[in-house]
C-alpha cells in the first residue's frame, strides 16, 4: 500500500454539489445505469442526506491512523471516504473523530468497514455510513493513502468526486459525468411527481416508461 498521497483533489462544481444535494441516491443511481453503488453500507446516524466532495482514505484494516492525517487535511463540505477493505472486527472511527470532522466542517464520514460509540452518533445529525459497530477499538500503525482511488462495497470513487448519501445508501459520481447525471435525475423527479399526482388524482393508467 502507498505510504501516502496527499495531492489535492480536483474539486467539482459547488453548484453541481448543491443541486445533488437534492436528488435521491435510488434516482441518481437509475440514471448510472443501475449499475453504481456501495453495497453494505448504511447510514447510522438517522434520515438526514449528505453531499460533498471525495476526501479518499485507504487505510489498513482495522487501522486508523490515516483517518487521523486525513482530519489534518479535510475541507468543508468534503466526505471522508475510508476504504477499510470491509473489515469488521475493530472500529475506525467514533465519536471524538467524528466531533473532529464537523468542527473542520466535513460533510459527512463513509467507512467501509466498522465504527463505534454508536449512541454518539445516532443521537447526532452528523452523516456517518459504516458496515457496521463494534467497541473493539483500531490499530494505529499504518500504512495507509490519502486522496488515492479506492473501493467502498464494490463501488470505485476517485478524490474529487461528488458523493451523495441518503437513507438508500451511498452513490459516487465522476465530475466529468455529473452535468448529465443530474439533468437526467432531475427529469426522472418530474416524471416520478407527475406519476404520483395521477395516482392520487386516480387517473393513473400504469404507463411508466424511463
Amino acid at each position: 500500500m502507498t505510504p501516502t498521497s496527499t495531492a489535492a483533489a480536483q474539486p467539482a462544481d459547488l453548484e453541481l454539489i448543491t443541486e445533488f444535494g437534492k436528488c435521491a441516491v435510488a434516482n441518481v443511481s437509475d440514471n448510472l445505469d443501475r449499475l453504481r453503488g456501495a453495497i453494505g453500507l448504511r447510514p447510522f446516524h438517522g434520515a438526514a442526506p449528505m453531499v460533498g466532495r471525495a476526501l479518499t482514505v485507504k487505510t489498513a484494516p482495522g487501522d486508523n491512523a490515516f483517518i487521523h492525517r486525513a482530519l489534518d487535511l479535510v475541507q468543508p463540505g468534503d466526505v471522508i471516504v475510508v476504504d477499510g477493505a470491509g473489515y469488521e472486527d475493530r472500529a475506525l472511527i467514533g465519536g471524538i473523530m467524528v466531533a473532529i470532522a464537523r468542527k473542520r466542517g466535513a460533510a459527512g464520514f463513509v467507512l467501509d468497514g466498522a465504527i463505534r460509540d454508536i449512541d454518539e452518533i445516532v443521537g447526532g445529525d452528523f452523516p456517518v455510513f459504516a458496515r457496521s459497530v463494534i467497541h473493539l477499538g483500531p490499530y494505529k500503525n499504518g500504512p495507509g493513502a490519502i486522496n488515492v482511488p479506492v473501493t467502498i462495497g464494490g463501488m470505485v470513487v476517485h478524490p474529487g468526486d461528488i458523493v451523495l448519501g441518503d437513507a438508500d445508501g451511498i452513490v459516487a459520481i465522476r465530475p466529468d459525468e455529473a452535468p448529465a447525471t443530474l439533468a437526467a435525475t432531475q427529469a426522472q423527479a418530474r416524471k416520478e411527481a407527475e406519476i404520483l399526482a395521477s395516482i392520487e388524482a386516480g387517473t393513473y393508467t400504469g404507463a411508466y416508461a424511463k
